[in-house]
């Protein structure tokens, strides 16, 4: 009984902790006095839990504010330099890889694009192992280490496409069909390439999910309980929230929403079903449907050059005659999205959808008038009418900032203590199957 009421009073001391820290992080900064009614806390709990706070460094004086006929008060605010993140974004165009205090200001940044090799599982593991590298020397400045103490490094997150899962062994493993991943053992994987301490806490998720969460913390998405941030890229997935909540949880959810049919027995999707909006909406496949109908791609061009090229064909900026051809492919394109965003208007009945990703971005401008004509004419009235579509706020960092409130979450969960990840056993080692077998039975 003893054991169990000392774990009662920790879980509460965690909680107060816990609330306190996102009190002071999405409101403040913040005087103790009010502290108490912003929180429900008692001013002696209050007092107790902000002394526990900036003894450990969490915690900053931000300046000083009159009372009314009493003493003026000191204003706290979580301490931005007290911990380190690292967000990775393992895009369809490029990896990028970007370490953030706690307030996500970028400390450091780097890039890879992706060429000729796609996806190549090993090809991205040594992206995010060379990335990460060079931002932790950026942070350390040359001396090579995560550090330890203050401003220590709190974790990393890692945005995918595809679905997320777990193994048998508690691991994170990424079911990316599209770009040819089955079940891939990717935290593994980053353990052992990763120069990091092995006790590093990595928390891998969808990137339209990563995307969603910075734009409801610090985009267009602040203020809404229900919310959809679509990410419009080479394909395109999705982030709902309800009340708050991300849906979907490990298992994908509304992430896939790129592969919702919508032409039945119609074009071949990436993933290798047909009708997708994907196959109608994702940039690779606007570029192809272009060049189908006699486009011309400029020479050697990635997708985000054609999609430029695409644009300036539609919309010339010398007063030129529109091509007529670009003009009815984006046309199209917006139908299609638009008709997708109606389906999780219906669906789910957000009072906010936002569009990001770097095509969403790129073409947002001259599409969203179109999208939002074509998702009202396919969505009911009734939830239509609450409904508003705009484009994110957060450019094209979006899913990097979004990979960082991972860990960073987790640690506003814990209380302001980071999440480690202990040291498998002999034996449990021995038990779990190594990835490169893994790899090698699907290869």
């Amino acid at each position: 009984m003893a054991e169990r009421s000392s774990r009662t009073v920790r879980d509460l001391r965690v909680g107060n902790r816990a609330t306190v820290l996102r009190r002071l992080y999405f409101g403040g900064p913040m005087s103790r006095q009010a502290l108490g009614p912003a929180t429900g806390l008692s001013s002696g709990s209050v007092s107790n839990v902000v002394a526990e706070l900036a003894a450990d460094g969490l915690l900053e004086e931000a300046g000083i504010v009159e009372s009314d006929g009493g003493r003026p008060r000191t204003l706290l605010r979580v301490a931005p330099s007290s911990g380190r993140l690292i967000g990775v974004d393992v895009g369809e165009t490029r990896v990028r890889v970007e370490a953030f205090d706690l307030a996500l200001s970028e400390l450091a940044r780097t890039e890879r694009p992706l060429t000729d090799s796609g996806h190549d599982v090993e090809l991205i593991v040594r992206h995010v192992r060379d990335g990460v590298a060079e931002v932790v020397e950026g942070l350390s400045g040359g001396g090579g280490s995560a550090g330890t103490g203050a401003g220590e490094l709190i974790g990393v997150g890692v945005g995918v496409p595809g679905i997320v899962d777990q193994d048998a062994s508690g691991g994170t493993v990424v079911h990316g069909q599209t770009i040819g991943w089955d079940a891939v053992p990717l935290e593994a994987m980053l353990r052992e390439a990763v120069e990091l301490p092995t006790d590093t806490a990595y928390f891998v998720d969808n990137g339209a999910r990563a995307l969603g969460q910075a734009e409801m913390w610090f985009g267009g998405g602040r203020g809404a309980r229900d919310a959809a941030i679509v990410l419009f890229g080479s394909g395109v997935g999705a982030c709902v929230v309800t009340d708050g909540v991300i849906h979907g949880g490990v298992r994908g959810g509304p992430a896939e929403w790129g592969h919702l049919t919508v032409s039945v027995r119609g074009r071949r999707c990436r993933c290798g079903a047909r009708g997708c909006l994907e196959a109608y909406a994702g940039a690779e496949a606007l570029l192809e449907r272009w060049q189908e109908a006699g486009g011309q791609l400029p020479p050697g061009a990635d997708e985000e050059t054609g999609v430029s090229a695409l644009l300036a064909a539609a919309h010339p900026q010398d007063g030129g005659a529109p091509d007529p051809v670009a003009v009815a492919v984006l046309d199209e394109t917006a139908e299609y999205l638009g008709a997708g965003i109606s389906d999780l208007v219906n669906l789910f009945g957000p009072e906010r959808v936002l569009v990001g990703g770097w095509a969403g971005l790129q073409l947002g401008p001259r599409l969203l008038p179109a999208v939002r004509e074509y998702a009202d004419a396919y969505a009911l009235r009734h939830p239509a009418a609450r409904v508003t579509i705009e484009l994110g706020q957060l450019g094209p960092d979006a899913v990097t900032v979004g990979a960082a409130t991972l860990p960073l979450a987790d640690f506003f969960t814990r209380g302001g203590r980071r999440r480690t990840t202990p040291s498998r056993t002999e034996s449990e080692t021995a038990a779990a199957p190594d990835w490169r077998t893994v790899l090698a039975r699907r290869g």
